[in-house]
């Protein structure tokens, strides 16, 4: 019996799931577009074989995780996945290192766009090539917990994928600063995005780098909770990437305002969005110059956890930027008088502002937070000391419009 009509299967802890139920769906759903197996333990290469020999004409998406399959499925999907523009990989501990090789080489995957690879212990950096290479027309790329990857790879991989946009690479610990360094002098001036998580192994090295080339084309910069990353490794990336709009340092104890100042005044194209959360060594004087050189481009700053920024950058914030809409000083040394200063700014229209943990603001604040109010859609004054039970009360019966947390 055919189903015209389904276009999409999903299929998880399916424990009595088995290679003849895939099989049906490919003989018998010629609209079938996207298929999640999930951890069911009797899908096969077998079963995966025969969806994608019948199917794979029309599969757009699939997303396989956690099933017992090994390099054969992945050598079908490489070679019978034409229509493949989104494929999940993840916690395929059966595939072996040929199985990514061999699916590069299938030659079935031109139409791919995003590939995600999570906990697969058989990945390596030849494999990572010959995905690169077979796969032209690939933008979007995620690798996580895959631990035989290493800079070599990595950069092989960018160079190959001449179309690729954005990289995320998750608890990658054998990528170093030399292997960002490669990724962003080989990108071939497409790259947009580059997201760093988690990545022991990116460590400040002694070593100063050629500026051979520059990434003029990424746009956003992430690297989080990468612990050995301090400001030589910053300074880097900031000199490489001097059109950057977005970026995310949050995590990075390490780097200081000589590490963060010169990726800020590089930045020409205007900052966006900057996420400094957990950066506890920065100070007022990165905010004021961020406040300065990107008060008119600048629409979201996350300070939160930033313990030495003070009143002294929400003069600046409230001086300088024209756009800002959300705003977090959580956790830092601003006191009542910053909040009034902010309240005074004609310019400013907040609507998300979060004052979380921070003990010296007090009922003072009240009138202040009052006047913002009039813009905000989220207030965040949670563990606030000094404001008072009845102060929180009232704010509460005032912007009855905002969504407080308290």
């Amino acid at each position: 019996m055919n189903c015209p009509n389904l276009t999409s299967v999903t299929l998880e802890s399916c424990s009595n799931i088995g290679n003849e139920s895939l099989k049906a769906l490919g003989s018998n759903c010629p609209n079938l577009k996207c298929v999640t197996l999930k951890n069911c333990p009797l899908v096969g290469d077998q079963g995966i074989a025969s969806l994608f020999t019948s199917a794979g004409h029309v599969l757009a998406k699939a997303n396989l995780q956690t099933l017992n399959i090994s390099d054969v499925s992945l050598a079908v999907i490489g070679h019978y996945g034409t229509a493949m523009t989104d494929l999940v990989l993840g916690g395929l501990h059966n595939v072996n290192e040929r199985g990514f090789w061999v699916m590069g080489k299938g030659r079935g995957l031109q139409n791919m766009k995003s590939l995600t690879i999570t906990s697969c212990q058989g990945v390596s950096d030849a494999g990572l090539d010959a995905i690169g290479r077979g796969c032209p027309d690939l933008k979007v790329f995620r690798l996580r917990k895959c631990p035989l990857v290493s800079d070599n790879g990595v950069v092989s991989f960018v160079r190959a994928a001449a179309s690729l946009e954005s990289l995320h690479l998750d608890e990658s610990h054998r990528i170093t600063q030399c292997g960002i360094y490669g990724v962003l002098t080989n990108c071939g001036g497409k790259l947009k995005a580059l997201d760093l998580a988690n990545c022991l192994g990116i460590r400040d090295v002694d070593f100063v780098f050629p500026l051979t080339s520059f990434c003029i084309s990424l746009r956003s910069l992430t690297i989080r909770d990468c612990p050995g990353l301090g400001n030589s490794g910053l300074g880097m990336v900031g000199r490489l990437c001097p059109k950057l709009t977005h970026v995310d340092l949050s995590g990075l104890k390490g780097i200081t305002d000589a590490g963060v100042l010169p990726l800020v005044q590089r930045a020409d194209a205007g900052l966006v969005k900057v996420n400094l959360s957990g950066c506890a060594n920065l100070t007022d004087k990165v905010v004021v110059e961020i406040a300065k050189v990107h008060g008119e481009t600048l629409e979201v700053l996350n300070l939160d956890g930033c313990r030495f920024v003070s009143d002294v950058s929400l003069m600046a914030i409230a001086k300088n930027c024209l756009f800002l809409s959300e705003l977090d000083v959580s956790q830092c040394g601003i006191t009542d008088y910053g909040i009034a200063v902010l309240a005074r700014a004609e310019q400013l229209s907040l609507q998300i502002f979060s004052i979380a943990g921070c003990s010296l603001v007090s009922d003072k604040s009240l009138s202040s937070l009052g006047m913002l109010g009039k813009s905000l859609l989220g207030l965040n004054i949670q563990h606030c000391s000094g404001l008072s039970y009845g102060a929180v009360n009232l704010l509460l019966e005032k912007l009855w419009r905002c969504d407080i947390l308290s």
